[in-house]
């Protein structure tokens, strides 16, 4: 089979690496494992932090992708769900111990023995790919595969990250940033915060304008003022310099919430920066975001067929896997990225 591959850490830079289009033998499914044909697998600036070495992979050659659809061909020993066949979803989390405190809370997430899907054990940049049984999940049929790959982690995270900034409805929302997931969670907010007006804070014109096309109230560059302090901030950016930002236009009593895995060292200097009196104080609160539960993925494909959530995405051959990660990283962003691997 074809498998995008890493082979070492770099800069993501140019349409010719980092990634190296591979010949590898299909996978064969372990104990509890499926075997899945993969359809499409959408592009994460995760990926970005894996191959720059910010979050590392456990080992090289790695395949990443972590927003994975495709089709159960095989069960290995052990599995007992009858999935051969049925369209799935494969996301961040690839397996997790099942019995750690976290794990018993529903919160995988933070389980310290989770492995992470094309980080830690091969993903979805390849025709073939295997995940435990229990970690997939069931693709509604009204979603088609392109639309379905960033739900996955941008919906799912962006969903888990709306969460936790405990907003009330008609209170002001901001987004910070304006790719895969800021998109995906400005329409969630619509839905689930009707009379809440959604701020949108991006640094590319473009970006601004597709947010108010999404049904923004307003859109500004990254420390322009809106028209009122949010309560709530969502950062999807992998830089330092929007959060200062964010926490001088939230709300007194306001929570930032930073959807990152990783953010870029490039420019840390900023946090000199950091004042107290502007940036803190009045019980302004920062909130981090770790990954997705199950939970999560689960609920986010359920909402997506009630609003319903139509991503906006751009389709790549599996092969331009390096020109779809280098245009993300400069920002080239309307919607999400997703490879078109397979058809089905």
């Amino acid at each position: 089979m074809h498998a995008m591959r890493l082979h070492r850490m770099g800069p993501v830079t140019g349409a010719s690496g980092p990634l190296s289009l591979d010949e590898v033998p299909v996978p064969t499914p372990g104990e509890c494992e499926l075997l899945v044909r993969v359809l499409t697998c959408g592009v994460c600036r995760t990926e970005i932090d894996e191959i720059e070495g910010r979050t590392p992979p456990a080992k090289l050659p790695m395949t990443p992708g972590h927003q994975v659809v495709g089709e159960v061909v095989a069960a290995g020993p052990g599995c007992v769900l009858g999935l051969e066949g049925t369209r799935v979803g494969v996301a961040w989390i690839h397996s997790a111990c099942g019995h750690c405190s976290w794990c018993q809370q529903g919160l995988e997430n933070l389980c310290p023995d989770f492995l992470a899907c094309g980080r830690d054990v091969h993903g979805g940049y390849a025709q073939f790919m295997t995940v435990r049984e229990d970690f997939v999940y069931r693709i509604p049929g009204s979603i088609t595969d392109a639309q379905a790959a960033p739900l996955l982690c941008a919906g799912a995270v962006g969903l888990r990250s709306l969460r936790l900034c405990e907003l009330v409805d008609g209170a002001a929302l901001g987004l910070t940033g304006f790719g895969a997931s800021a998109h995906l969670v400005l329409q969630m907010a619509r839905h689930l915060y009707p009379d809440s007006s959604i701020y949108v804070f991006a640094r590319r014109a473009s970006e601004r304008a597709f947010a108010i096309e999404l049904g923004a109230a307003w859109s500004g560059d990254t420390e322009d003022m809106p028209p009122r302090p949010p309560a709530a901030i969502i950062d999807t950016t992998p830089a330092w310099r929007p959060v200062l930002a964010a926490l001088e236009q939230l709300a007194p009593g306001g929570r930032l919430v930073i959807n990152a895995i990783r953010k870029e060292t490039a420019d840390q200097e900023i946090l000199q920066t950091l004042d107290y009196a502007r940036h803190l104080w009045r019980e302004k609160s920062i909130q981090s975001v770790a990954n997705v539960a199950r939970q999560d993925v689960i609920e986010c494909l359920e909402l997506a067929t009630r609003i319903p959530l139509v991503p906006e995405v751009s389709l790549y051959p599996l092969e331009a896997a390096n020109r779809a990660l280098c245009e993300l990283k400069d920002g080239n962003i309307r919607g999400a990225k997703v490879l078109q691997i397979s058809a089905d």
